[in-house]
């Protein structure tokens, strides 16, 4: 080797080897290695020692755990409440406890918004941690373990696998009925079928009313408007379910007594079809292609009328709120509107939306909270807060919006959907999280109907068909086996 390479080599290794110098005379004045070293930013050869003292492993664990999927797959891949999601929710619980002694004895909630929270709050402890246990307890007890025990994970991990688990809540992915519903409409602005208190669905089809009997599955036809050459357009059950009220295509509104089956009254005032029907206690909303609500009290002559007008085209959606105190419509102008009791103007308007606004829903949960959701351009689903006007939040549904209906018995809610994949999605609110995803129309899924014990829905599409789904059942097997025996029924 030649010298002076020799020389230069020999002088760049002394130079380097001068921070290490002055870390052992620090270590000989009983400082610590880690301590002296870690913070010096001089390069040390091949060697680097990380500083860690202001990490926190708990939160750092938690949130790779969290962000390790994108958002959509967080929202579409994976359904939380199988038995996989829970099995990881568990894992990770598992190794929370015995990496970094989080303490935790039962499996959280996969769909707990306070998952985050009780991460966050724990105290911030060390990866390593070295105790002396000076209390022994006596091994048969619940919350120890066996001193013979071979198994290397702690009392409270344990404790993990021990606790009960919630049984994992499936929605059937098929229905438990189907109907046939020959000259149901393919038509986005109608409203054709309703389920009344009384467990009776009316169901428009052509110019013909049917009710059909969830009790006895008995068919009957209310009315047939064919005689008159008019169609019928929209349906809707008053509260008690003993009268129903039916749109037509020349504007008329009719209302008929369902046990007598006779019409009561036959109520002017639209100069366009009437695809929209709404009930308040005695007094009845309609929304035409005429633009115009018009409310009237069915007790009172029909002069009595209040002329609600707002919207720039057809009105497609209407929906009173459970207090009896606003009505919420929905148009083909992309606007929803929300108006009280006495007003003749809205009191709110929301445009937000980017397409016809049919899908209509107030929580029954949340005073004041409303949901819409839009066409074929929008497909968004849309939360209102319409005490104070504010928008809360929205998310993409990837598909026109045609019908929307909140569960009666949890914080969750049930979307129709058409172009371009005619499926039924269940949510959970406010975490906006899919529950559950049916398919099986091949049309658009128009129409939209809940039980009156807030059990099961109907829907119904251009395919003429009528299907039945337990969706918030909470006696599921019950009833599916009460309703195997008579599977397809045709309405004629």
């Amino acid at each position: 080797m030649d010298q002076e390479y020799e020389r230069r080599l020999l002088r760049q290794i002394n130079h380097q080897n001068l921070p290490s110098k002055a870390c052992l005379t620090k270590v000989r004045s009983r400082e610590s290695l880690g301590a002296a070293c870690s913070p010096v930013s001089v390069k040390s050869g091949d060697r680097f020692i990380p500083t860690r003292a202001g990490s926190n492993w708990s939160i750092n664990f938690h949130y790779a755990n969290e962000n390790c999927r994108s958002p959509s797959q967080n929202y579409k891949a994976k359904d939380a409440g199988s038995d996989s999601g829970k099995d990881a929710v568990a894992y990770a619980a598992l190794l929370r406890n015995e990496l970094l002694g989080a303490g935790i004895d039962s499996v959280p909630d996969p769909h707990g918004d306070d998952r985050r929270h009780a991460v966050l709050t724990q105290d911030s402890r060390g990866l390593f941690r070295y105790t002396v246990h000076t209390k022994r307890v006596p091994f048969d007890s619940d919350n120890e373990v066996s001193p013979y025990s071979l198994s290397p994970l702690s009392n409270k991990s344990h404790k993990l696998l021990r606790s009960p688990r919630k049984p994992a809540r499936k929605i059937s992915k098929i229905p438990f009925k189907v109907l046939d519903a020959p000259e149901l409409q393919d038509d986005f602005y109608l409203n054709l079928v309703d389920w009344s208190a009384g467990n009776l669905l009316s169901v428009g089809l052509g110019a013909c009313v049917y009710l059909w009997s969830a009790c006895t599955s008995q068919v009957t036809r209310l009315c047939d408007l064919s005689v008159d050459g008019d169609s019928v357009t929209s349906v809707c059950w008053n509260e008690r379910g003993s009268l129903v009220s039916v749109g037509t295509h020349k504007g008329y509104v009719q209302i008929w007594d369902a046990a007598g089956g006779r019409k009561l009254t036959s109520l002017e005032g639209h100069s366009a079809r009437v695809g929209a029907l709404a009930w308040n206690g005695e007094q009845l909303s309609s929304g035409s292609r005429d633009r115009v609500i018009l409310q009237r009290d069915v007790r009172t002559p029909p002069s009595a009328e209040r002329r609600l007008q707002g919207h720039r085209q057809e009105v497609c959606g209407l929906k009173w709120s459970p207090d009896h105190q606003h009505l919420a419509s929905g148009g083909n102008d992309n606007k929803l509107l929300v108006w009280n009791s006495s007003s003749l103007l809205p009191v709110q308007q929301y445009s937000d939306h980017l397409a016809a606004v049919k899908a209509i829903a107030w929580s029954p949960h949340q005073h004041g909270l409303l949901a819409s959701g839009g066409g074929t351009a929008d497909r968004c689903l849309r939360f209102w807060n319409t005490l104070t006007g504010q928008a809360l939040q929205s998310t993409d549904t990837g598909s026109q919006v045609c019908n929307l209906a909140w569960s009666k018995h949890a914080n969750e809610l049930v979307s129709t959907h058409g172009y371009s994949q005619n499926q039924i999605l269940v949510w959970k609110y406010p975490s906006l999280t899919q529950v559950a995803k049916l398919t099986g129309h091949s049309y658009r899924v128009l129409y939209l109907a809940v039980s009156p014990d807030g059990e099961a829905i109907v829907t119904g599409a251009g395919d003429e068909t009528l299907r039945f789904w337990n969706v918030f059942s909470k006696t599921r097997c019950t009833k599916e086996s009460k309703s195997v025996l008579n599977l397809f029924t045709r309405i004629r």
